[in-house]
């Protein structure tokens, strides 16, 4: 049985969505610790705290206020205690625009929010036991899109 706690943080500024996400991953049978932010300045201010524990995952929606996902992606990426951090786009938007630019500027994966719960509890549960080393490794335009 895994004891190791996997750091997840979601930056999500819908209720609805981080408690949909909380629920899911109180289903999913891994050890997590799951913490959640509702913008992007408030995001930036987190990850650059001296004692912050930095999430093995973090969960990044694009349409926050304050900043947005993007803007927080770039900074992330420029900052050396952050810049392998697993980064994976979670978003209610499908546009190819949205998935080039954040492929581009160093997203490791796109996940469209799913609708359905079982369908987000199986996203989940695969976004959380990726393998990111191997994944960040061969990570090409083909493997970015999480398709469940």
């Amino acid at each position: 049985m895994q004891t190791d706690i996997i750091h997840i943080l979601l930056a999500d500024d819908d209720e609805d969505d981080r408690n949909f996400f909380k629920d899911a991953f109180e289903e999913i049978k891994i050890n997590t610790d799951v913490k959640f932010i509702n913008d992007g300045d408030a995001l930036m201010d987190y990850l650059t705290k001296l004692d912050v524990i930095i999430p093995h995952i973090l969960f990044l929606d694009l349409n926050m206020p304050r900043k947005n996902g993007i803007e927080c992606l770039l900074e992330i990426k420029q900052l050396d205690h952050l810049k392998d951090m697993a980064v994976a786009i979670y978003s209610t938007s499908a546009s190819e625009d949205d998935i080039e630019e954040t492929f581009v500027k160093g997203a490791n994966i796109y996940i469209k929010k799913p609708n359905d719960f079982n369908e987000l509890i199986k996203t989940l549960n695969t976004a959380t036991t990726f393998n990111w080393q191997y994944h960040t490794n061969s990570l090409n335009r083909d493997t970015f899109l999480l398709r469940i």
